[in-house]
């Protein structure tokens, strides 16, 4: 038994028939792709994945967040499952809570509305 294992692991006899090789010289190549594969894709979404997970644990009310689907809102309640977001004053919707994708962007005010809060903020001092 360990002969054969030793014959294999040799290759098969030199001869001027072509289709020879060592089967087994294969497999470390194949191992090595995997390894490249699982380090630089898999490895990294699992983090992300559990990351996401943890903010999510992590969430309150007051939080201002983004579901799936774009719609923004702040939280009014939670349970285990269950998001209640308010998304306008006295509009609620209940998503879940593996629905929500993270906080919303910042979002650039236009020059014209900027400007304006600038003078607001100088005419109250």
């Amino acid at each position: 038994m360990v002969s054969l294992f030793i014959l294999a692991l040799q290759g098969a006899p030199a001869s001027g028939q072509g289709g020879g090789g060592n089967p087994w010289g294969f497999l470390p190549m194949m191992l090595l792709m995997f390894a490249v594969v699982w380090f630089m894709m898999i490895r990294p979404q699992q983090k992300k994945a559990r990351e996401h997970q943890e903010w999510l644990k992590s969430l309150k009310k007051g939080d201002e967040v983004v579901t799936q689907g774009g719609v923004i809102g702040r939280i009014a309640g939670l349970t285990d499952q269950i998001v209640t977001l308010e998304i306008q004053e006295k509009i609620r919707i209940r998503v879940l809570r593996s629905a929500v994708q993270g906080k919303p962007p910042e979002l650039k005010k236009p020059a014209a509305q900027a400007a304006t809060e600038e003078k607001t903020a100088e005419e109250k001092k």
